[in-house]
């Protein structure tokens, strides 16, 4: 059934959801940020490539929707002509095929702009060309959007359609409305079919399972049909037609003698005579229901004469069973299997598969070499031995028996070899040669191992009673206490060797203070330059003179003569205070002044702000998002942005 499991085509979404699909993915997956000091190379590039990620995103979304909708000169005649009935084969044809010229045309445009952005001049051109481009674009899926709708209908439709599978083994129930059909399918199956008192209840094709001889079987109960020409017929039941016509099966015609469906036996008898070619090399069985109400004795005898005719005629039997009290229903379910199962091997048996099967067998028969005659050779003892009795005390004993005896299974180990035919019965359990090389082991076994063996032993008791191995004992301890002596060694050097390696590890992590913050005296200095035999009185000298202050003139407004060593101190003093003052109120006279410099400074940087810049020289372009990714949040209000 997974050729014709139509649940797995994917939704089809409207034209624009579609567009919206397409164009956020294109936002997504490629660059969105270009400038125009690029160079024309790659800004030609940037705009090629969002075309034709957006040509491969409509290619792969429409592509997979042709190859997922079923094509009705591929798949089964029954799904073709129920998907005919159902939805218009010329109108889904020309929806598909619309699919098929819009993927074409939309690879076309993508073609032409391509080429057409090849000798973009400037990044306004290349921007107008792509926009033109996924405008054309845009467009052709917009006029398909009937097409997209007719689709999702159709796929929604397909989605609730039943499995049936047409080659397997089926039973199909037909006939006129309200005769018992889904009562019938809801003893022997595990479906459950609406049954209601009124004509068309069932206004489609349902499907229910059963096993029967360790088989699966499947059961379809078809809507009631009337009894008028087929161009009349309605979507129900030309659904039941349709069936009947493609579907190999065993037919059940159900009919109903007590007329509580509302309709007469001579009509229902004119309808299977009407629908009857649909029953060409079908087994086909009349099931009479509702027998606990009428019996087809209890008929009047033209209605008799019409049944009987119609089994002798068309060589269709006549079967009973009542919904209502469960008599008959599972010998009629048994008969219409069992005659399905012998026609499905007869049609397979009549078919050509079987003569090319047949002509590749050969059977070969043995010719007569002479007139002798050759008896089958029976043993005597074999012929007087009595026939095995499970209950016989004395019976032979079978390896079964054996087992239990032996601990049952798990336990016994079967002998394999009792059964050997050897001339010595000796040399059944002997131990089976190795082959090494061509060579069997056994030929290099010394045959007085044993005696060789028996010397050493005596010879090893002699060095024992001689004291030898006390020496060697000796020896072997000095060695063991050398060997120990020698592991303590190689422990504690391990142990100082990690100890170490810790330190130094210990080291590198520790907080080292810099140089400039760890404070030295000049007597701590002199002391360690005089151990390396240094003369410090330099250093002496240099540190008295930096401790002595320079005096700092109290009052800068005595006049000193300009030539003086005064004046040019107090100059240079002046300098060093003047360059300290703030930049940002140089020049200004008082407070005043300074509080309207700082409001002007802060409505000049309001823009800046408001733009998130840094300042004057920040030249940064935040990246926008277009609206159509926005087009999902949107509650209210127009959506003709686009």
């Amino acid at each position: 059934m997974a050729l014709y499991n139509f649940k797995r085509i994917q939704p089809v979404p409207p034209a624009n959801d579609f567009l919206d699909i397409v164009l956020s993915k294109t936002q997504r997956k490629t660059p969105t940020v270009i400038h125009k000091n690029y160079k024309i190379g790659r800004i030609r590039q940037f705009y090629m490539r969002k075309v034709k990620f957006t040509q491969d995103s409509f290619e792969e979304k429409l592509k997979a929707m042709l190859e997922e909708f079923p094509k009705l000169d591929d798949i089964h005649p029954f799904y073709s002509d129920l998907m005919n009935v159902l939805y218009d084969k010329d109108h889904y044809k020309i929806a598909l095929a619309q699919i098929n010229t819009a993927r074409h045309l939309i690879s076309q445009v993508a073609k032409e702009y391509v080429r057409l952005l090849k000798f973009g001049d400037s990044l306004y051109r290349c921007k107008q060309l792509k926009k033109a481009a996924l405008g054309r674009m845009a467009t052709i899926m917009k006029r398909q959007k009937d097409s997209l709708a007719y689709l999702e209908q159709v796929r929604q439709h397909l989605a609730r359609l039943p499995s049936i599978d047409p080659n397997t083994r089926t039973l199909l129930i037909c006939g006129y409305p309200n005769v018992g059909k889904s009562s019938f399918m809801n003893k022997i199956t595990r479906a459950d079919v609406d049954v209601q008192p009124y004509a068309f209840t069932t206004k489609s094709l349902f499907v229910g399972h059963m096993d029967y001889k360790y088989l699966r079987w499947q059961v379809i109960d078809t809507p009631g049909i009337l009894d008028h020409p087929l161009e009349e017929m309605n979507t129900i039941e030309m659904q039941s037609v349709t069936a009947l016509a493609h579907l190999r099966s065993c037919i059940l015609f159900f009919m109903d003698l007590s007329e509580q469906c509302g309709y007469s036996v001579k009509d229902q008898i004119t309808l299977y005579q009407n629908i009857k070619p649909l029953f060409v090399n079908k087994p086909t069985f009349i099931v009479i229901n509702k027998i606990d109400v009428t019996r087809p004795e209890d008929l009047p005898e033209d209605e008799q004469l019409m049944l009987k005719e119609i089994a002798e005629k068309d060589g269709v039997q006549i079967v009973q069973l009542s919904c209502h009290t469960d008599e008959g229903v599972i010998d009629v379910r048994n008969t219409a299997c069992d005659k399905l199962l012998a026609a499905r091997v007869d049609f397979k048996l009549r078919g050509n598969k079987i003569n090319e099967v047949i002509n590749k067998i050969h059977l070969a028969e043995p010719q007569a070499r002479d007139d002798i005659p050759r008896t089958p050779f029976i043993p005597e003892q074999v012929k007087g031995r009595p026939l095995y009795d499970m209950k016989d005390p004395k019976r032979r004993k079978l390896e079964r028996d054996l087992e239990a005896e032996g601990g049952g299974p798990g336990v016994f180990n079967v002998d394999l070899k009792k059964k050997y035919l050897l001339k010595n019965d000796e040399w059944k359990y002997d131990v089976i040669p190795e082959i090494m090389d061509g060579k069997n082991i056994v030929d290099f076994v010394d045959p007085d191992i044993a005696e060789k063996l028996d010397a050493l032993e005596r010879e090893e008791q002699k060095l024992e009673a001689e004291g030898y191995y006390d020496s060697v004992e000796e020896m072997v301890d000095s060695e063991e206490e050398e060997t120990k002596r020698l592991a303590e060694t190689i422990k504690e050097k391990k142990k100082l060797i990690i100890q170490a390696h810790r330190a130094r590890k210990m080291m590198k992590n520790r907080p080292v203070m810099p140089r400039t913050v760890i404070t030295k005296s000049v007597e701590e200095m002199e002391e360690q330059l005089g151990q390396l035999g240094l003369d410090t009185s330099a250093i002496r000298g240099r540190s008295l003179s930096r401790k002595r202050k320079r005096p700092e003139t109290d009052n800068m407004d005595i006049d000193y003569p300009p030539s003086s060593p005064q004046a040019s101190r107090s100059i240079s003093v002046a300098r060093s205070k003047s360059a300290v003052r703030d930049r940002s109120v140089a020049g200004l006279a008082d407070t005043k002044q300074q509080k309207e410099t700082e409001k002007q400074k802060k409505l000049f940087q309001r823009k800046s702000n408001l733009l998130a810049k840094v300042g004057e020289s920040d030249r940064r372009i935040k990246v926008k998002k277009p609206k159509h990714l926005f087009s999902s949040k949107m509650t209210i209000g127009k959506k003709d942005w686009r």
